[in-house]
């Protein structure tokens, strides 16, 4: 007797993990689209699939629990003849957090971009699973992540923040890094503090380079941005607060900012009170939140928490790889069945 296999539509948009960025937006699909749900390795990371959306903008401004959050829509979004780290500085310095997905190669940047956000990150952990099938553990080359970052930034016009890892070196080779993704597009450069070869966020057993050498990295990548009369954003990553103590990220987070950096960003913060004393820390620049969906080290909150505690912009890098993987998983499980049954 035939066997029924339920086949995923390929003609499908995958929307954002809505738990985690905030309550959807108005939309509005058609009776006859399709949705499955999926669930990969947490209820945080439960992803509807639908065919045919239309999407519904009354307005610029949606109220998502209580926040007003602003979306640049594909037909409302104007570049002003800005370079993309200055389009960047704009969104920093404009009311409300700002959150952005990362993706991982020129398509997932495109459907980041239609689906109305800002902005967008590079995830290393993305890039090396998707362009090597491999883990983040430092496998990845600086030549590998400036080709798919120059790839992604052609394919879209918002601005992109990249994975920078520790800069693949010393200081000399942190300020080749940069230099490299300004030339490849990027509007900003995320640099962190590890030793080489580096761990995987929220990882155990990571390990960090001196406070002199976290410094001089920071110091190398504002060098690079003045010889390359650039305005890339500086994102100061320090991963201290699992490898050492807390006390030493807060130390290493405000001899970052005393250097030049633009943005703080400090990874694997344990508690909501952790997230606070970092926030309340050098008051006049942005802090950054990573939202580790499928469970990390620092809690999952929504927009409205990041907030009221002080978070400018968060980073939530696993949803469009998770969903990709499950996805290609289920479709490949199907059309496997498929071919045992017709045989």
């Amino acid at each position: 007797m035939a066997m029924k296999l339920s086949i995923p539509s390929h003609d499908c948009i995958i929307s954002p993990p809505m738990a985690l960025y905030s309550r959807p937006h108005q939309t509005h699909l058609s009776a006859t689209a399709p949705a499955s749900i999926f669930t990969t390795g947490s209820p945080l990371q439960r992803l509807v699939l639908v065919s045919n959306p239309s999407i519904e903008a009354p307005s610029r401004r949606f109220t998502r629990w209580g926040l007003k959050t602003t979306l640049a829509w594909s037909g409302e979004r104007t570049s002003q003849g800005d370079s993309p780290s200055k389009a960047l500085r704009r969104i920093l310095e404009s009311p409300g957090i700002h959150q952005g997905p990362a993706c991982y190669d020129a398509l997932s940047a495109k459907l980041v971009e239609n689906a109305g956000f800002e902005f967008c990150f590079t995830s290393g952990f993305s890039v090396s699973a998707a362009r090597l099938g491999l883990p983040d553990v430092g496998l990845i080359s600086y030549g590998e992540m400036v080709d798919q970052g120059h790839q992604i930034t052609q394919a879209v016009s918002i601005p992109v923040i990249g994975d920078g890892d520790n800069g693949y070196g010393n200081a000399m080779n942190v300020k080749r890094t940069v230099k490299g993704f300004i030339k490849a597009g990027f509007a900003g450069i995320i640099l962190e503090d590890q030793v080489s070869p580096k761990a995987c966020g929220h990882t155990r057993g990571r390990k960090v380079v001196s406070r002199e050498e976290a410094v001089m990295r920071i110091k190398a990548a504002i060098d690079a941005r003045k010889e390359s009369g650039s305005d890339i954003i500086i994102v100061a990553r320090t991963d201290s607060c699992q490898a050492m103590s807390f006390d030493e990220s807060l130390w290493r987070s405000r001899a970052f900012a005393d250097a030049g950096a633009d943005v703080l960003f400090i990874d694997a913060l344990a508690s909501k009170e952790e997230m606070k004393a970092f926030c309340e820390i050098c008051p006049l620049l942005p802090k950054m939140a990573n939202m580790l969906e499928g469970g990390g080290k620092t809690p999952i909150l929504n927009p409205n928490e990041l907030e009221e505690i002080g978070f400018k912009i968060v980073s939530y890098p696993l949803s469009l790889i998770g969903v990709s993987i499950r996805a290609m998983q289920v479709n490949i499980f199907s059309l496997f069945f498929l071919i045992l049954v017709y045989a």
